[in-house]
């Protein structure tokens, strides 16, 4: 049984708004409250099979994880030392996130873990994982040394590292970072370019001796780690969705409140002001591990531009949505130095390639990027790829087109944003929910 959205032209679309919290976040504060000291409380947790996940193989490993209210979670944390073993498979379903992260967390344990996911996640590199916390002196093996499942052994040690990163990936950095928690000294990790650092955020906020320094982390192994309460703000990836319906639609106007506004996930704003956005933001918390606040954004007219590489690692999440912005605007758009896409959910430069060329949309694909014509919209019947974010980025783009936009193979929209399509119909957006048995 598969699921498929319709989603029908709209004239305009108005209205305050709230998108669930941070997937990056939410999967962070899990992870770091589990080995934590003491009871502390997760607010606006994101409840997505993605998060969830992480939450299910945690409990597995022995710790307490009980819902309060909606969205809130209380975590009682084992302590550093405190997980323990189980015979079963730990199931990542979809979620390369959790895949990443608890191979890094996994790793400095005196048990035996194997982590698997569903068939698309079981087809994702892991080998840029395994390679970084083998030089730490993890006991992990992969399957055909590339992909999972990963299977993890008992090491006898966990090494400090001193890493150049080869990628600029915050879940190899971050899985890099968990395992040194347990390194016997500093570890110091070195990017090209910045990426998102909740980690980094979260563990300087729960007292762990952690500097940053421009593009150089240095990461001092704690005895233990406080509990502290964290409240998780709305995800910039789910808002850009929005915020880009808004942008391509006539005489639009909406607000997104409470969203996380961290420097190092908001690239994807400031390429769609370079390409003329009349985007707004106004900072409303500036405490705790994350800030956060409204956006405003009005309809624009957009032109097309060549995307600063400075900003890729910082939007990485967004650019499917970003595309389509790109498709409505009045000349061509050029992303270089973006071979990561390949390596997502989907191949997500090739998968909106072919889902732009049948909505009349010229482009091409390149080595690491794609060049994108922008021109009228035509409603199609697109394939998702089992992509949330190619499902959500052509339902945004329906919006606009010229006929009926409908989306194939939905079902995976709820890994990251289970409520995308009432929040669209909240904001006049009118879509069609069909199953085919």
């Amino acid at each position: 049984m598969s699921e498929n959205y319709i989603i029908h032209p709209s004239e305009n679309i108005t209205g305050e708004i709230t998108v669930p919290g941070d997937k990056s976040i939410s999967h962070r504060a899990l992870i770091l409250l589990s080995i934590s000291e003491g009871t502390a409380s997760i607010s606006n947790f994101l409840e997505s099979d993605d998060c969830i996940a992480t939450a299910n193989i945690l409990k597995k490993l022995g710790v307490k994880i009980q819902k309060s209210e909606k969205n809130n979670y209380l975590i009682e944390g084992v302590g550093k030392l405190g997980l323990k073993g189980c015979d079963d498979n730990l199931d990542c379903g979809n979620s390369g996130t959790s895949m990443r992260l608890l191979s890094g967390l996994l790793s400095a344990q005196q048990f035996e873990s194997c982590l698997v996911g569903d068939s698309s996640l079981n087809k994702r590199p892991m080998d840029r994982v395994s390679k970084p916390l083998s030089i730490m002196g993890a006991n992990i093996s992969l399957h055909d040394e590339k992909t999972a499942p990963i299977n993890i052994y008992p090491a006898q040690n966990i090494l400090p590292i001193e890493y150049n990163m080869p990628i600029d990936s915050a879940q190899i950095k971050s899985a890099i970072m968990l395992a040194a928690l347990y390194a016997k000294g500093k570890s110091k990790i070195l990017e090209k370019v910045k990426s998102r650092d909740h980690t980094e955020n979260i563990l300087n906020y729960l007292g762990t001796d952690i500097v940053v320094d421009n593009n150089k982390i240095t990461l001092n192994p704690p005895k233990k780690i406080d509990a502290k309460d964290i409240f998780i703000p709305g995800d910039i990836s789910s808002a850009m969705f929005f915020i880009v319906g808004c942008l391509i639609s006539k005489s639009s106007k909406i607000t997104i409140k409470n969203v996380g506004l961290n420097p190092s996930r908001i690239g994807g704003i400031e390429i769609l002001k370079m390409m003329g956005a009349d985007i707004q933001v106004s900072y409303t918390n500036t405490t705790g591990p994350e800030i956060y606040g409204d956006i405003f954004v009005t309809s624009s007219s957009l032109r097309g531009i060549e995307i600063p590489k400075e900003y890729i690692p910082s939007a990485i999440d967004e650019f499917p949505v970003i595309f389509i912005a790109a498709a409505a605007a009045a000349g061509k758009t050029i992303l270089k130095n973006a071979e990561e896409l390949k390596f997502k959910e989907s191949d997500r430069l090739e998968a909106m390639s072919v889902g732009l060329k049948k909505c009349k949309i010229d482009n091409i694909v390149t080595s690491n990027g794609i060049e994108i014509f922008g021109g009228e919209l035509f409603g199609a019947n697109v394939d998702s790829y089992d992509d949330h974010r190619i499902a959500m980025a052509f339902s945004i783009a329906g919006i606009i087109s010229k006929g009926n936009m409908k989306i194939l193979n939905t079902k995976n929209v709820s890994t990251s944003f289970p409520d995308f399509y009432k929040i669209m119909k909240s904001l006049g957006i009118k879509n069609e929910r069909e199953i085919d048995t």
